[in-house]
């Protein structure tokens, strides 16, 4: 079992920008390290306190493959000069992928989080 990280921020505190952004983050998880939804043991995500219009993981259950995934939302620490409307994810997968051939994933301004893992 190996950990997949990633990161997204939400343009807007709406349900469905929430949504599409949860999409958009678990779909490049699993492209870039070819990874299925029966292969994931649990999905974590956590978000900054100004999301409350949605849950990253309705945008998840949306996606297929995703209806048998243990789902779990929280917030995370609200740190003075943190991001903003910031979504993380934690993937629990099974693979036999090497911890250095994870690919893990931070979009757009998500990136500054992790600027080592800069993705191209």
């Amino acid at each position: 079992m190996r950990g997949i990280r990633g990161a997204i921020v939400v343009g807007e505190n709406k349900k469905e920008e929430i949504w599409q952004a949860a999409k958009m983050l678990l779909s490049q998880i699993l492209r870039r390290n070819k990874v299925k939804p029966e292969d994931i043991g649990a999905c974590i995500f956590g978000c900054t306190d100004d999301l409350t219009a949605g849950f990253p993981s309705t945008g998840a259950r949306q996606m297929e493959g995703f209806d048998k995934v243990p789902l779990f939302d929280n917030r995370v620490p609200d740190v003075e000069g943190a991001m903003e409307r910031c979504i993380r994810v934690l993937l629990l997968v099974n693979t036999d992928l090497k911890q250095a051939d994870i690919q893990h994933v931070y979009m757009g301004k998500a990136q500054e989080l992790r600027p080592d893992l800069r993705n191209f």
